[in-house]
């Protein structure tokens, strides 16, 4: 935790101090006032209503009307019809609760003279609100049938068996108006579909031996994680659209009619080689996103995955919806709005076509300490912002955003872009992701066969989801003898997702014949895929089998990528290769980064065989430097477990050889003993190094650069490249964001320039006592502050009740003076390494 003196704290109060006014109201029983909001320039908030908690609970979704009312849901409790007074008029909000025995929804959607409510039956943490509603978990529609303009009809469209907040959420009108779309998380068991877009083939598919979460978390929850349907008016027609989330909350249409979602993160897995963080999504046909339970997540590499249009951090996803309709700027109109409930901000996230779907950059829209967002709607008739705050039994309200800026407002225009094309052929093979038969099938299969070598990603999975969904026996042949290598390592792994155990020898072998050296990067990891999916449903290789594969493979690892050798050491391990083991303690020793070294610990543990004494000794001496490493929640308990599970392995003979090592005690760590065991070099000062940095014309050591980023702790903070941590900004587009003396200065000097997503606050207590640290999470009451960026799992519980004053820190959560170690050669290649996006050879997660 930061500490500040009492004078540094008199100081802060005198600079920053700002009575709260009689309007602002009681902090601890009234919404967070509008004041304590920051929004971008030309944009005005109105608190509307505070929700009486214990009359009217949390509430945690809203839809608007057809006479332009609103409509909220009690996360535990009923409905609500909320009449506003109009932009610029006085008068108080009208809210009543509804006479229906209906609530407890988390998707609330007005469409086709209805109410369509997505029922959470179980609820979720926190109290408050009228929990006298009965009703169990599910779709329904709710009808006014006589006038009284109240719902007097409710039908139970479809029963769903979800659980909690992973359970059914957000549901939306389909932009032809003819059908709906609804999202679940991985908690909702699949109900009985009609028709599928994703091929009904899923399964764990995993090479190595999969660790459940150190807790427990969705211990018992397998393939397909959560999922996006549709359906009709009255419920007919149900569809699965996409699967493979964790627990995405809503969904979006953007003017084009394209799906986008925001996935949540497993949070506690922080600092982990299988860490996902928040993610916008594309939600395009028969998608799989490759969420697995435990350690089992799909790298965004794997070919039978989809990446996501832009991670954003750890956080707590909700609403989602576009500008469209929206009295903004052209701009606003045309964004992404994103809620993340935990750290209180809502974004505005700006898509560019690219190939086949899109690239996003995120822009913080507003936020605040706390503001649990939850839901958010544009309004069809007054063009404004409407959104919730509330959840888990935190103080809810009801807000609305205007511009009143100089910009025009009038609506975006639509133009035509350069991903028009794209987007036209991946829905030409999407109208094909569904069963054919006779010649109908084999005409699929010929259109879409083409495309599995196509040089845009979304376009080759297209393809093979078309594929996939014609029946083996008029493409399977074909898949053995493609000459094409992109297009043959595809179709080998639809194939080995469709066939069975007869096509095991079949399809190892043809993926044999290709030298691994010439391919490209994203081949030779679409070709280990491959050989993960066949001996993950149907066993190991044959002694032939393992000859062949350890021929093609043995001498490319170690590789000089790092996703390579990822999964290298997954298939050689498995494959019990002479010397994996010296050569993964090697990567592991050498490895820059804890999430690097946490997946070969997770490879060896499974090895029984091919160990020296001596390595094994150095194998668990690595859990005892290992000490300093933090993570989320579970991070400590995925490495005992790792640890554990390997020591099971050992013979008798071999515990007691070690026993001195295995009984070692880890001693307490310094997160920070890196970067202090290194000799001061000198107080670097901006001009001198943007001088050098401009002035040199050398070619740099990225390799060193890497190595630097990792020593001066900013991959325990911040992700790059798809590695690192996740407290801090991702800064692998930093180089391509900043100009040499802005990077340098958010280094030398980080209190400079602090941007409100990453601002702490002082939290004056009514005790005396004085935290420092951001809001990451709520529950009830209390607000959980991460004090400590190296240390992102150990949160202090703060009482909402007992702040007295809350400030904005003038000092960043980044520490000072990183660069004081280095010698400016070593500047110079860690600002290359940044300017660059990371080692060149790194590049494979981002297609």
């Amino acid at each position: 935790m930061r500490r500040y003196s009492a004078f540094a704290v008199l100081a802060v109060l005198l600079l920053a101090w700002q009575p709260l006014s009689a309007a602002d109201g009681d902090l601890v029983n009234s919404a967070t006032p509008v004041d304590q909001l920051k929004l971008l320039p030309g944009f005005q908030a109105e608190l509307l209503y505070s929700v009486p908690t214990g009359e009217q609970g949390s509430w945690v979704s809203l839809t608007t009307d057809s006479k332009g009312r609103l409509i909220a849901s009690d996360q535990n409790g009923a409905l609500y019809r909320i009449t506003p007074p109009a932009i610029g008029a006085k008068g108080e909000t009208k809210v009543e609760r509804l006479d229906v025995n209906m609530g407890k929804a988390h998707g609330l959607c007005y469409a086709f003279d209805s109410l369509y409510c997505v029922v959470n039956g179980a609820g979720g943490r926190g109290k408050g609100g009228a929990a006298n509603v009965n009703v169990e978990t599910g779709i329904y529609r709710l009808r006014d049938t006589n006038g009284d303009d109240q719902f007097d009809e409710v039908k139970l469209l479809r029963k769903l068996d979800g659980r909690g907040e992973h359970g059914p959420h957000g549901i939306v009108l389909a932009p032809d108006g003819k059908s709906l779309y609804m999202a679940a998380g991985n908690h909702t068991d699949l109900p009985e579909f009609e028709k599928s877009r994703v091929p009904r083939n899923w399964q764990e598919d995993q090479l190595l031996p999969r660790m459940v979460d150190a807790r427990g978390h969705a211990a018992d929850r397998r393939a397909p994680g959560g999922w996006v349907c549709r359906f009709g008016p009255d419920g007919e027609a149900l569809e699965l659209i996409s699967v493979g989330y964790r627990n995405e909350y809503d969904l979006a249409f953007n003017p084009a009619g394209e799906l986008f979602t925001y996935d949540s993160d497993m949070e506690w897995d922080v600092g982990t080689p299988w860490y996902r963080p928040t993610r916008v999504v594309h939600v395009t046909s028969g998608s799989e996103f490759g969420w697995r339970t435990g350690t089992g997540k799909f790298p965004t590499y794997y070919a039978d995955t989809l990446p996501p249009v832009l991670n954003i951090g750890p956080g707590s996803p909700t609403g989602v919806v576009f500008g469209t309709g929206a009295k903004f700027p052209a701009k606003y109109q045309q964004a992404l709005f994103i809620c993340d409930w935990s750290y209180g901000t809502l974004y505005a996230v700006h898509l560019t076509p690219e190939g086949a779907t899109y690239a996003a950059e995120r822009e913080q829209f507003i936020t605040a300490a706390p503001l649990p967002l939850t839901d958010l709607v544009i309004h069809p008739q007054d063009g404004a912002m409407y959104f919730t705050i509330g959840g888990r039994g935190t103080q809810s309200g009801l807000y609305r955003i205007t511009y009143t800026g100089d910009e025009s407002t009038a609506p975006a225009k639509h133009q035509a872009d350069a991903g028009e094309q794209l987007r036209a052929l991946r829905h030409k093979l999407e109208s094909l992701h569904k069963p054919l038969e006779g010649e109908a099938a084999k005409d699929a299969v010929k259109t879409a066969w083409p495309y599995l070598s196509h040089d845009d990603r979304h376009i080759r999975f297209a393809a093979r989801i078309a594929v996939e969904q014609q029946p083996v026996a008029v493409w399977g042949g074909k898949a053995l003898t493609e000459s094409n290598p992109h297009a043959a390592i595809l179709a080998a792994i639809a194939l080995a997702r469709c066939g069975d155990e007869k096509s095991k020898s079949a399809l190892l072998m043809s993926l044999g014949r290709f030298e691994f050296a010439s391919l490209g990067v994203q081949e030779q990891l679409a070709l280990l895929r491959a050989y993960g999916l066949v001996i993950a449903r149907y066993g190991r290789p044959s002694a032939k089998e393992r000859e062949v594969i350890l021929k093609q493979l043995d001498a490319s690892y170690p590789a000089k990528n790092r996703f390579l050798n990822r999964e290298l050491c997954s298939l050689l391990a498995t494959l019990k290769a002479d010397d994996v083991v010296p050569r993964t303690l090697a990567l592991l020793s050498a490895a820059p980064t804890q999430e690097e070294q946490i997946h070969y610990a997770l490879a060896l543990r499974a090895l029984d065989s091919g160990w020296t004494l001596d390595q094994r000794r150095a194998y668990f001496e690595w859990f005892t430097a290992a000490a300093g490493h933090r993570g989320g929640a579970s991070f400590g308990g995925f490495l005992n477990n790792i640890r554990q599970e390997a020591i099971e392995r050992l013979s008798e003979k071999e515990k007691l050889a070690l026993k001195a090592t295995l009984d070692a005690k880890p001693k307490a760590v310094d997160p920070e003993a890196e970067l202090k065991a290194r000799p001061f070099v000198k107080k670097w000062e901006i001009d001198p190094l943007v001088a050098a940095v401009e002035g040199d014309s050398s070619q740099r050591d990225m390799t060193r650069g890497r190595q630097l980023f990792a020593a001066a702790n900013c991959f325990k903070c911040h992700r790059f490249a798809g590695e690192g941590g996740a407290s801090g900004p991702d800064l692998t587009t930093v180089g391509r964001r900043f100009n040499t003396r802005n990077l340098l200065e958010s280094i030398v000097d980080p209190s400079k320039v602090i941007s409100d997503q990453y601002q702490s606050n002082i939290f004056i207590l009514d005790d005396g006592r004085t935290i420092s640290g951001r809001v990451v999470n709520l529950s009830g009451g209390d607000l959980r502050v991460m004090t400590n960026m190296l240390d992102p799992g150990n949160l202090t519980a703060v009482k909402r009740a007992s702040v007295e004053e809350m400030l904005d820190s003038p000092t960043s959560m980044m520490p000072t003076g990183l660069l004081d170690t280095f010698s400016e050669d070593e500047i110079l290649d860690l600002l290359a390494y940044l300017r660059a996006g990371g080692d060149v050879t790194a590049s494979a997660n981002s297609e």
